[in-house]
């Protein structure tokens, strides 16, 4: 996945979900928010912010916040993507690149199946899988969590994905971590405890779970990303060794400094 034009800024305030002010070359700027979750620990006054321009020249806002930079004591800043149409973006270049599936398998987007509607239906052969992806921004200390605030909308796709393989269908979900650098992947049991628990009862049904780290990266040149153990504490059902992780690429392409701008520290 790459974006095109982006340039940096500092994260001033979030009036509401879809809209944050940022300092932009010395001038406050109104731009579109990318993801509605909550996003506390990430869009924090002084926060170092990325913006890709926007392409609709009637849209309200010239820019969509798509990356920060989240502070870390004694370390360099992570930098991680906020961009929530991302996950299903990446999870389908990944997939037709034949890595879970055989590539000639048939993949489809937004599907549905009973009472939900899931992000990918994989025809591969004889066999249907269907699979759902969430995007994961919470860190600490180098763990991440999932949700970042309850959602019984997950909850309803996880009990969907346990019928799904009831009913002889292969069924998956895959958590795309939105950054680099990360040592472990669990569910947010203090925030929604009912997604968490719901999450250990589809692993014990056969459902398939999958965390993929992501290369975030302000260069032209994608790396291949780091591998991390997957570990689900309190659960004996998901031993580490029991689950794959890989990468996938966000690249952010520079945009051309203005004239008499100043460069930003990742654009020299």
């Amino acid at each position: 996945m790459q974006y095109q034009s982006v340039t940096a800024g500092t994260f001033l305030e979030r009036p509401n979900r879809f809209i944050a002010m940022v300092d932009l070359d010395g001038q406050t700027e109104r731009v579109h928010v990318k993801n509605t979750g909550r996003c506390r620990e990430l869009l924090v006054p002084g926060y170092k912010v990325y913006l890709a321009h926007g392409t609709n020249p009637n849209r309200k806002t010239r820019y969509d916040l798509i990356a920060v930079e989240k502070e870390r004591p004694g370390k360099t800043p992570l930098l991680i993507n906020l961009d929530s149409q991302i996950p299903n973006d990446a999870a389908e270049e990944w997939l037709r690149k034949g890595t879970l599936f055989s590539e000639n398998a048939i993949i489809e987007r937004e599907v549905t199946y009973g009472n939900s509607r899931f992000d990918f239906r994989i025809t591969d052969g004889e066999m249907q899988s269907f699979l759902e992806v969430k995007g994961v921004t919470l860190e600490q200390d180098g763990v991440v969590s999932f949700p970042d605030a309850p959602t019984q909308r997950g909850v309803k796709h996880l009990r969907e994905l346990i019928a799904c393989r009831k009913a002889g269908f292969g069924a998956y979900l895959l958590f795309v971590v939105q950054m680099r650098d990360v040592v472990q992947f669990r569910p947010n049991d203090a925030t929604d405890p009912e997604f968490a628990q719901t999450l250990r009862l589809a692993a014990a049904s056969g459902v398939k779970l999958l965390a993929m780290d992501c290369d975030v990266t302000s260069d032209d040149t994608a790396k291949a990303g780091s591998h991390f153990s997957l570990n689900m504490p309190k659960a004996p059902v998901f031993p580490p060794q029991g689950y794959e992780t890989g990468a996938f690429s966000v690249l952010m392409k520079r945009s051309p400094p203005k004239a008499g701008a100043v460069r930003p520290r990742w654009m020299r």
